[in-house]
């Protein structure tokens, strides 16, 4: 059976030089991730994202992984979460999900997907998870 929790996260986004000249050329951009979540979820997570625009406003692509570490419901460990993000003219599509197998400790064997909302410059996440 499902478990459904959500709260609250602060980011840091630090955007990174591109790795080479044809990746900055091409307009993708790079960033690290430093996240705080609260509520059920108390934990932090490190992660890179890059990301790239088209030439039609509002509409591009991103994709990121993070290692989030600390407590999930009070079960400690960590696990990796998996993102892609595209918008079509301002709609956005967001998939965030834990990558299998990537549970450790009282968290081996996580499964899920996690939604993110962002209200008046205020973060927010929406967490269904299952674990064994």
């Amino acid at each position: 059976m499902a478990t459904h929790i959500n709260g609250t996260f602060e980011v840091k986004l630090n955007a990174q030089k591109p790795d080479n000249q044809e990746a900055a050329s091409a307009g993708l951009g790079r960033m690290s991730l430093d996240k705080q979540f609260h509520g059920a979820l108390e934990a932090t997570s490190k992660g890179e994202m890059l990301s790239i625009m088209t030439a039609v406003k509002g509409s591009g692509v991103y994709v990121a992984i993070e290692r989030v570490t600390g407590k999930l419901n009070g079960l400690s460990g960590s696990f990796l979460l998996h993102h892609t993000g595209v918008m079509t003219r301002g709609e956005p599509q967001l998939s965030v999900m834990v990558v299998p197998d990537s549970g450790t400790d009282q968290l081996a064997g996580l499964a899920g997907n996690m939604g993110i909302k962002i209200t008046e410059g205020k973060h927010f996440y929406d967490f269904e998870y299952t674990l064994p």
